[in-house]
């Protein structure tokens, strides 16, 4: 039986919450309600970058059952002391790995398949865009958006998702209400 990085079995399926970009205080106040009582849901929460103030991380840190987090190019020395550049987990069996930036939306498959043919799944922020494609060989490819600064999209946005061995289940993009 595989067991990912806590040492749990990978026979229950691990409920993830996928967010990036959450910019608090610059873009909003806090995070908004409905991704805080997601976050409280969720076994894994999955940041991709840029928190702006450690009070987000401390936040996400006390509420999360397990936080996996990077720093993001707004993200001052006290976030980039406490996070990585680049994180590599496994959960429920599958190779998941999390940065902030992946260039320019053009080729990004087939740039990220050749910078991490070790993942099954790459979750990244930074466009505040929602994205989720496969690239060549098979890597899975998430960007849940963000929660705070939809900047040209229509809705401000976050991901769940589920994992069981090591199959990455429904991914689903979560809309939040205008403010």
């Amino acid at each position: 039986m595989d067991k990912d990085t806590t040492g749990a079995a990978t026979d229950l399926p691990v409920r993830l919450l996928l967010v990036s970009d959450t910019h608090v205080p610059l873009r909003a106040r806090e995070l908004p309600d409905e991704l805080l009582r997601e976050t409280d849901r969720a076994d894994v929460v999955v940041h991709a970058g840029d928190w702006v103030d450690v009070a987000t991380l401390n936040l996400l840190e006390a509420r999360a059952r397990r936080l996996v987090g990077v720093y993001g190019n707004n993200d001052g020395p006290e976030l980039r002391a406490r996070l990585p550049e680049m994180a590599r987990v496994r959960l429920g069996g599958l190779r998941l790995g999390v940065v902030h930036e992946t260039g320019a939306a053009r080729g990004r498959e087939t740039r990220c398949a050749q910078s991490y043919p070790d993942l099954d799944v790459l979750v990244f922020g930074h466009s505040h865009i929602p994205w989720d494609t496969v690239a060549p060989g098979g890597l899975r490819l998430l960007n849940p958006g963000s929660p705070t600064d939809r900047r040209r999209q229509p809705y401000c946005t976050y991901m769940t998702c589920t994992v069981a061995d090591g199959v990455l289940g429904e991914v689903a993009l979560h809309r939040l209400p205008r403010r």
